[in-house]
């Protein structure tokens, strides 16, 4: 049976808001929590790479930060950093509950935004045995001025003025104002770079997943220069996996793998390709790597005859 149907509906609670997540259960004790970045829900962030950990025997909850997707949270579509970082927490504890997971064998995995928030995630919590981080945006402030040259100079004014609309009609509970998590050079969007369009061909290349909002709330064009999760990267103590694209346009190599050099125990793997690499043709060299770093470190401990 093909692990996607052996998924369950499951939720838990996160500062009192309801979070929804997938759980696949797994054979071997080991446990990877899954999230995808900005406005990317459970469904098309995990659901390529989930069945292929829970093939190799771990379980799997995969689940979406609460204003997005099926979790709860209000208003929609807003990305608050210190809230998301509270629902990894809360979905650590809760994975820590399941039947089928063994507490010291629980591992994360993100992406893009999720895969920084790994190594903020990781540093807080040294009885993870192990972590990954794929295409990650560890420092804002670095990948900054490259998504702004990304941008025609008139809609990235646009963006900034949206922004600060938005973020000033928050205090006076106003609803969001939306824009789209990508699009091309010239449109107003969150990310505009050469492989930010490249996300539905890779996430959802049948459209299936069509309650998938693919918009986010403008206030994220301020916030994201102020975003720096790869400073916590000499704190983490567990193995650390950071998985970069040599062409990624979006997050950019380089600050992962400076990241990385400050974390006691990272590798880091060049994957050819840009941002959504892993997803499309470097798809089974990312798997096969990541399944054989959860191998090490979610092994079964097996105790030895003296």
């Amino acid at each position: 049976m093909p692990a996607s149907t052996q998924r369950e509906n499951v939720r838990f609670a996160s500062d009192g808001t309801s979070c929804a997540a997938w759980h696949y259960p797994g054979s071997n004790g080991g446990c990877v929590i899954m999230a995808g970045g900005t406005s990317v829900t459970k469904e098309p962030a995990t659901d390529l790479f989930a069945a292929r950990f829970n093939d190799a025997g771990f379980a799997v909850l995969a689940f979406d930060h609460r204003r997005f997707g099926e979790s709860g949270g209000a208003p929609r579509q807003v990305v608050r950093f210190d809230e998301q970082i509270a629902d990894w927490h809360a979905a650590i504890e809760y994975a820590a509950t399941l039947p089928d997971v063994d507490p010291d064998r629980i591992s994360v995995w993100g992406f893009s935004l999720a895969g920084g928030h790994v190594f903020r995630v990781a540093a807080d919590h040294p009885r993870l045995a192990c972590a990954i981080a794929q295409t990650p945006l560890v420092d804002g402030r670095a990948i900054a001025p490259h998504a702004l040259r990304s941008m025609t100079p008139l809609a990235a004014l646009r963006l900034f003025g949206r922004g600060v609309a938005d973020a000033l009609g928050s205090l006076v509970g106003r609803p969001p104002m939306l824009v789209p998590t990508a699009g091309p050079r010239g449109t107003v969007a969150s990310l505009t770079t050469l492989d930010a369009m490249d996300g539905d061909r890779a996430l959802d290349p049948e459209g299936r997943h069509t309650t998938w909002e693919q918009t986010v709330a403008a206030r994220i064009a301020l916030q994201l220069p102020g975003y720096r999760p790869g400073r916590h990267a000499s704190r983490i103590r567990c193995p650390l996996l950071v998985v970069v694209c040599d062409q990624d346009q979006s997050t950019l190599p380089g600050p992962a793998v400076g990241a990385a050099r400050h974390t006691p125990n990272a590798e880091v793997v060049h994957l050819p390709g840009r941002h959504y690499a892993p997803f499309l043709e470097a798809h089974e060299q990312a798997a096969r790597t990541q399944i054989a770093f959860l191998r090490r470190h979610l092994a079964p401990h097996v105790a030895r005859t003296p």
